[in-house]
């Protein structure tokens, strides 16, 4: 077989998905339809390894077991004892080797659904063979390169001893999740976020025992019938990476994948799981992006073409424990969107949902801890028996009003008296902190650029340099921030301060992505980005709540996008939103956003005088309604003012946001920075992103109150999610 070639991987559950090649592409399978149905027997194995003994620890690898168990469990319904975990000191080559052959191989029939998954080290090694040739490889917990003979010898469970197992297995329903990669850059780049990879390549040979156990393995599954297997990167140089929350850390697919997983309701083709999957990885300031495994061309084997019998309704989260005479429950926040997590707050609230029977029983947190939250509810208003397992959806969403913009300090280019400075510095500014890298969550990286082996080396296409003394802002994955490298030479607390406006963009940002609630949303809206080519519209994504895929017959196909993974747009191309209103409320909406310079840009609606042209009086700016079964084009141009990409190459980052009331705080700030134009849509820089930030989440406060429900402190935003909707959309401008 030849060598597979790692694409990034789109997880844990997505290959249990059964189509064949040909019709991977086109055919709309749900994702819950991979995993859901009740009648075949699903088995897992679990690894990860955070405490390796002779290298850097690593600390998001138990998590990922936890986010898989928990989706497997309470999202797809599989049973607890059929899912084993080995972590840590469990993990060993052989131990691991061996659950496979027991757990997995003896215990599987056909028609079975299996699950494999791995967190932890990889390494790629040059094999001393006739052939010779590098090998990807997984470290276990014992895996380590001894010297005997002077022949360098690897303890690893290479991935061809893997796709051995996985054809060993009776069954064709299999997939394996690899959240690791194989390649430790030559040079250090700054980052916050920590890598899952060991040293660089070398030479050597692998156990006699692991050569032996291949040979043992008997295959009842043909290579071209072989399962799909993900990996974690888009091409072998690209890292897996882990992200940093208050309470927790993960790998950061595996934390984007289980999320997306929780939420979706739809039915969705391969490319366009992915596409999201990478966009919130890249959202979250890490560009890994998913993509399939290809196999020898061949296709790809029938894994479950009906796992599932019917569609299973998206959730933010699961009850998994009870207390108190049922009173409270213990509840499993899988399916919250990550960049809101950090901030969700006591007196969000739930309700318990069941297919057959719906609850609007109010379901209110009281505590979290991470993913792990506890609720009360008030038995007298209705009647119910919380069960474990029983899936919840958010109805209020209630956040701090003084989040603050965080920023790490790269321990490896900067000094320790650069850090204290540094600490010093952006604490001077309003709503700005810093925390070290890689100990704390945080939104950027503030760092040095690294040295290159090249005086005329680039960095993301853009900027040449030679030496470590320019300070600049990072994203956390370590791409440079266009516009944000100062000179050589400059002072630090200067680097900082002339930093200080970008920041404040930045912050407006964060604050608007935390209205993110497409799955969770009680209104019906759908939006479409698209390329005009050539006057055609090409689909670049598209997002929808839930309402509106209801609506939706089983025979519609769902939409394709143009190409798999993360959009792109060419530079020069013009794009805009198609917004459908499926419901039977008047929306009102709103789009900000940041393009590829990291600057802000907003849609500004102006209000047209239709008698007189050549009003004198300055132009004002009106709400874009959309009215009940509505459709609207955004931006609404003539020719020669639509909206047109430019350089350079980096991404865009929109949020559309839909409300059941006027932004009428909103409008009045931007009215505050506006724009002279003739155009009566226009997308143009934002001058005042913070105050308008502000003014949109004060605007969604006051469309969510209600005189029934209790009151939060001032302190808090309370939004009820049957008065908003809002989308994000991640583009990459080549």
């Amino acid at each position: 077989m030849k060598r597979r070639i790692f694409l990034q991987r789109i997880g844990s559950i997505l290959a249990v998905l059964g189509v064949t090649e040909s019709e991977w592409w086109t055919k709309a399978s749900s994702l819950q339809q991979a995993l859901a149905d009740t009648t075949p027997r699903k088995l897992a194995l679990l690894v990860g390894i955070n405490q390796y003994p002779k290298i850097p620890v690593l600390k998001g690898c138990l998590t990922d077991v936890e986010l898989q168990r928990e989706l497997l469990i309470h999202r797809f319904g599989f049973q607890p004892s059929d899912i084993l975990s080995l972590t840590n000191k469990q993990a060993t080559r052989q131990g691991i080797e061996n659950a496979f052959v027991e757990h997995l191989v003896n215990q599987a029939k056909p028609g079975d659904v299996v699950v494999f998954h791995f967190s932890g080290y990889g390494n790629r090694i040059k094999t001393k063979s006739l052939l010779g040739g590098m090998e990807n490889a997984l470290i276990p917990v014992d895996g380590n390169q001894v010297i005997e003979n002077s022949e360098t010898i690897a303890n690893y469970l290479l991935e061809d001893t893997l796709l051995l197992m996985m054809q060993s297995l009776a069954t064709e329903r299999a997939t394996a999740i690899l959240d690791t990669s194989y390649y430790k850059p030559s040079i250090s780049q700054p980052t916050g976020l920590r890598y899952r990879c060991w040293k660089a390549p070398s030479e050597g040979l692998f156990l006699a025992e692991e050569v032996e156990f291949q040979k043992q393995l008997t295959k009842k599954t043909a290579a071209d019938k072989l399962s799909v297997l993900l990996a974690s990167n888009s091409n072998s140089k690209d890292l897996a990476k882990e992200i940093v929350f208050s309470d927790f850390s993960a790998g950061l697919f595996t934390y984007a994948l289980t999320q997306y997983l929780w939420e979706t309701t739809t039915a969705k083709t391969i490319q366009i799981s992915l596409s999201r999957v990478g966009s919130t990885m890249l959202s979250l300031g890490s560009k890994q992006e998913p993509v399939l495994l290809e196999n020898n061309n061949q296709s790809f084997g029938l894994i479950a073409a009906n796992v599932q019998s019917k569609l299973i309704a998206g959730a933010q989260g699961s009850v998994t424990d009870i207390e108190d005479d049922g009173k409270t429950v213990h509840l499993w926040l899988g399916g919250i969107p990550p960049q809101v997590l950090e901030y969700y707050g006591v007196n969000s609230r739930f309700t318990f949902y069941s297919a057959a029977s719906p609850s609007t029983t109010p379901l209110v947190l009281r505590s979290r801890n991470g993913l792990k939250a506890k609720a009360t509810f008030n038995q007298s208003k209705q009647q119910i028996t919380p069960e474990v397992g029983q899936l919840v959806r958010e109805t209020v969403r209630v956040l701090p009003k003084d989040i603050k913009l965080k920023i790490a300090l790269d321990d490896v280019s900067l000094e320790r008296i650069e850090r204290v400075d540094a600490t010093s510095a952006f604490a001077s500014i309003e709503r700005v902190g810093s925390v070290i890298a890689g100990e704390q969550p945080a939104d950027y990286l503030f760092a040095k650029l690294p040295e290159t082996e090249a005086p005329d080396a680039k960095v993301n296409n853009a900027m040449a340099m030679s030496s470590s003394s320019r300070y600049g802002l990072f994203t956390l994955g370590g791409d440079l921030i266009p516009e944000t490298l100062g000179e050589e030479g400059e002072a630090l607390k200067v680097a900082v301060n002339r930093l200080a406006p970008k920041l404040k963009t930045l912050l407006a940002a964060k604050l608007w992505k935390l209205t993110q609630n497409e799955a969770s949303s009680g209104l019906s809206v759908k939006v479409t980005l698209e390329a005009i080519d050539k006057k055609l519209p090409l689909t670049l994504m598209q997002r929808q709540t839930r309402l509106t895929f209801l609506l939706e017959t089983s025979s519609q196909k769902a939409d394709s996008v143009s190409s798999p993974g993360i959009s792109t747009v060419s530079t020069g191309s013009k794009i805009r939103y198609r917004v459908e209103n499926t419901g039977d409320r008047q929306l009102y909406l709103m789009l900000l956003g940041l393009n590829n310079h990291k600057n802000p840009i907003a849609l500004y609606p102006w209000y047209k005088d239709q008698d007189s042209e050549e009003n004198s009086s300055k132009p004002e700016l009106e709400q874009v309604v959309i009215p009940p079964g509505e459709s609207l084009v955004i931006p609404k141009t003539t020719a020669g003012f639509e909206w047109v990409m430019s350089g350079p190459d980096f991404w865009c980052e929109t949020q559309m946001i839909f409300s059941t009331s006027p932004f009428t705080k909103t409008l009045i700030a931007l009215e505050e920075g506006k724009h002279s134009s003739k155009e009566t849509h226009r997308i143009s820089p934002l001058l005042n992103p913070f105050e308008v930030a502000q003014a949109l989440l004060q605007d969604l406060n006051q469309a969510s109150i209600q005189k029934d429900e209790t009151q939060n402190p001032p302190a808090d935003w309370v939004w009820n999610v049957n008065h908003w909707a809002s989308f994000n959309f991640v583009f990459q401008v080549v």
